[in-house]
């Protein structure tokens, strides 16, 4: 593998791909939808990588600028990932333009190229019912929500084009370069002496730094199919990530739990049970994510707490 194609740059998991194949020597191409790179500038391989504007809708472009690159793996992050916003009438069709139709056109020019593509999809493919742990390759889907039925869409899209595919569903995600539960909790503990926060949800993180190595590891290899990824150390509620985000950032402030019935607001139904089975990572000679609170210590770190 010489060089990889990451779409989505300026997100979470993006941006930490652009520096773990810098760290690899593996060459590298970002791309996002701005003219110019929006995310961190905080680290020399970002600052040197080589950055393509493409919008994934649109077919022409993804074609000319992917048979123009010639990479040997395509990282699909690019997504609409506004769970809530995704509802709204008037961004159901652009939701599914960008997460069905989008990957569709990223694994047509991957067929072309005859290259790898990894897929980053999500629990939410799922009806996020019971308690039992989904398996990578279970086929009951039944996604609650506009976002989850447009993310199984292109799922669809990768599986019936390629061969040579990985689909990585991840779940409550974080990272440095932008938005997430954690940064969002630790603003709310400094206005509020309580918080509430819904302990019926239950699955793990996935840290962006953790997952950036495993799939630099797929993307090595020709193991191919379906792969859940999230950290290790167990299924927790975000009641439970909460209390332990606090601990560890060494603030007092309370956490008191709330059923998602009672906390209410949310537009999108939300999963209860988002345990995703890992044991195919270990089957096919992979490396398992460290533990979450292991993650949680390290991130709070990189992000100077």
């Amino acid at each position: 593998m010489k060089k990889v194609f990451v779409t989505g740059v300026a997100g979470q998991l993006g941006h930490d791909l652009i520096i773990e194949l810098s760290q690899n020597n593996i060459a590298s191409i970002g791309s996002d939808l701005p003219t110019e790179y929006t995310g961190l500038k905080d680290h020399e391989a970002i600052l040197k990588m080589p950055y393509r504007s493409m919008d994934i809708t649109d077919k022409a472009a993804v074609e000319k600028i992917l048979l123009e690159e010639t990479p040997d793996v395509v990282i699909h992050c690019a997504a609409w990932t506004a769970v809530d916003l995704a509802e709204e009438p008037e961004h159901q069709e652009k939701v599914h333009k960008i997460n069905a139709e989008g990957t569709r056109n990223i694994a047509e020019a991957c067929k072309k190229l005859n290259c790898k593509m990894i897929y980053i999809s999500t629990d939410y493919v799922f009806n996020g019912q019971g308690e039992t742990p989904w398996e990578p390759d279970c086929k009951d889907y039944a996604p609650l929500n506009v976002y989850g039925q447009s993310k199984l869409d292109g799922e669809l899209a990768v599986s019936s084009l390629l061969e040579k595919f990985f689909i990585v569903r991840i779940a409550w995600v974080f990272g440095k370069n932008g938005k997430n539960f954690i940064k969002t909790m630790l603003q709310v503990a400094k206005k509020h002496d309580t918080v509430r926060v819904v302990n019926d949800q239950i699955g793990t993180p996935t840290y962006t730094s953790d997952l950036a190595k495993l799939l630099v590891e797929m993307a090595n290899s020709e193991k191919y199919g379906y792969y859940h990824a999230t950290n290790e150390g167990g299924y927790i509620s975000w009641f439970d990530f909460t209390k332990e985000i606090y601990k560890q950032a060494g603030l007092s402030t309370t956490v008191l739990p709330v059923t998602t019935a009672e906390y209410g607001i949310s537009k999108a139904a939300r999963p209860f049970n988002s345990r995703l089975e890992k044991s195919k990572l270990s089957d096919a000679g992979f490396s398992r994510l460290p533990t979450w609170q292991d993650a949680l210590s390290r991130y709070l770190k990189e992000i100077e707490i």
